[in-house]
C-alpha cells in the first residue's frame, strides 16, 4: 500500500495562508532577486509621469481606507 505524496492543496485554509505569508516574507528578504517584468517597469513609469503631471490626482492612504470602508459599510 503506497501513500500519496502530500500536496499544498490538502492544506487547510489557515495553513495555506501561512504558506503564502512565509513565501512572501522569503521573497521580501531579497527583493533584488525578484524578477520585474519590463511591462511592470513601463506601467510604473507611466503612473509616475501621470502623478508628476497631475500631482493632485492621487489619494492619500487615509482617504483610500475611508473610501474602501464606506463601500463596504464599515
Amino acid at each position: 500500500m503506497s501513500l500519496a505524496e502530500p500536496s499544498i492543496f490538502d492544506l487547510s485554509p489557515a495553513e495555506k495562508l501561512q504558506l503564502v505569508e512565509d513565501l512572501w516574507d522569503d521573497l521580501a528578504a531579497t527583493p533584488q532577486s525578484v524578477p520585474v517584468q519590463p511591462w511592470h517597469k513601463d506601467e510604473l513609469a507611466r503612473r509616475k509621469a501621470n502623478l508628476m503631471k497631475h500631482p493632485g490626482s492621487s489619494l492619500g492612504w487615509e482617504e483610500v481606507q475611508r473610501k474602501v470602508r464606506s463601500w463596504h459599510g464599515r
